[in-house]
């Protein structure tokens, strides 16, 4: 199989270097050139056009959002993957950009400890994948990743229910998993809700100080209120908490109440937050009074726990693949037998609120 080509564009040469090393551990990336800034990256894409561009937004010379631009006039079937710092203003031209048409977004890698660094390294590798199938609008066998340390489950955040969950309340909660392309999928979605919508909690796969941003900018645009949530927030109706960066999010239940637990742990699936862990922890505290969704992005995280949901008696909802960026998570999903309904974007909202009442 053909190596997936990436230009990255950054203005910091250990940035640069660092993309690079992390990438070129990949056997199925190579990264093809390295620019300082989009007007040498623009002259390096006349004699070769990468599969995905990797670019900071704050560069000389030319910005990333105006870079972003320029790509989606000329060559718009190239994925663009969005490299920011974590930095207030970092976080909304990243959202912007988003708006734009990239497709991802990652934190800036720093130096730190070999831990941090395959986390990153790992992180990194399969935003490029899944940058690439977005343009193929297909799934692709992938080669297995080389050193990559073992893909853990939710075990590891909360054992499986044993028998079934005791409901104490016929209140409806709603749970939602979303990768790439998730930040647009999730804003139709939203939108369509009426302001007395369920209570919702939503991973997306997002970095840490990302997920604030975007919760403000959808709080802004929604009749239901949007906030990236907190430990022991109480999930209420009208209201839709984001699982932070770098956290995983458990929906918990003390008698009627349903709220949620942000905490620390390992990678699952891959991913911090991950999908599976919020689905089975929807599926131990609120078994038959869930209704879950799992959205465009690839690999499978979110997978298992919508089984563990729909053999809890929860409904389960998966997008379809013509609506989706990348139709790996609601693919999975889908074989593994834990999904009632296949439904375009368009027609999940409706279906949510009407199925949570």
């Amino acid at each position: 199989m053909e190596r997936i080509k990436v230009l990255v564009v950054d203005d910091s040469a250990v940035v640069r270097q660092t993309l690079k090393e992390l990438l070129d551990s990949d056997p199925q990336i190579e990264v093809m050139a390295v620019a300082s800034d989009p007007l040498f990256a623009l002259k390096r894409m006349e004699t070769e056009k990468p599969d995905v561009i990797i670019s900071d937004v704050e560069m000389p010379r030319m910005d990333g959002l105006s870079f972003l631009r320029k790509i989606m006039e000329s060559t718009p079937s190239i994925p663009v993957v969005i490299c920011s710092s974590k930095t207030e203003s970092g976080s909304e031209n990243a959202l912007k950009a988003m708006e734009y048409g990239a497709v991802e977004i990652i934190q800036k890698p720093k130096l730190g400890t070999k831990q941090f660094l395959e986390e990153s390294r790992v992180a990194l590798c399969d935003v490029v994948k899944a940058a690439h199938l977005s343009k193929n609008k297909r799934r692709l066998p992938l080669a297995p990743m080389r050193d990559v340390a073992p893909k853990l489950t939710a075990d590891v955040m909360l054992p499986k229910a044993s028998g079934n969950t005791m409901i104490e309340t016929t209140d409806k909660v709603v749970v939602v998993g979303a990768s790439t392309g998730g930040t647009e999928a999730l804003r139709e979605f939203l939108e369509a809700l009426p302001e007395d919508a369920p209570g919702i909690v939503i991973v997306q796969h997002m970095p840490e100080h990302f997920t604030a941003a975007f919760a403000k900018r959808l709080d802004s645009l929604c009749r239901v209120g949007v906030k990236e949530a907190e430990d022991n927030d109480t999930v209420i109706r009208g209201r839709a908490l984001i699982a932070p960066g770098n956290k995983h999010t458990l929906l918990k239940r003390s008698g009627a109440r349903y709220y949620v637990e942000v905490k620390e742990g390992p990678l699952v699936c891959r991913h911090r937050p991950s999908v599976d862990v919020l689905f089975r922890s929807a599926a131990r505290y609120a078994g038959k009074n869930t209704v879950g969704v799992i959205m465009t992005g690839m690999g499978d995280d979110g997978a298992r726990g919508m089984k563990e949901m729909h053999d809890a008696g929860a409904y389960t909802i998966a997008q379809d693949e013509q609506s989706c960026v990348v139709f790996g998570m609601p693919n999975e999903a889908i074989k593994l037998g834990g999904v009632d309904q296949v439904l375009s974007l368009s027609k999940i909202a409706d279906t949510v609120v009407h199925k949570a009442r």
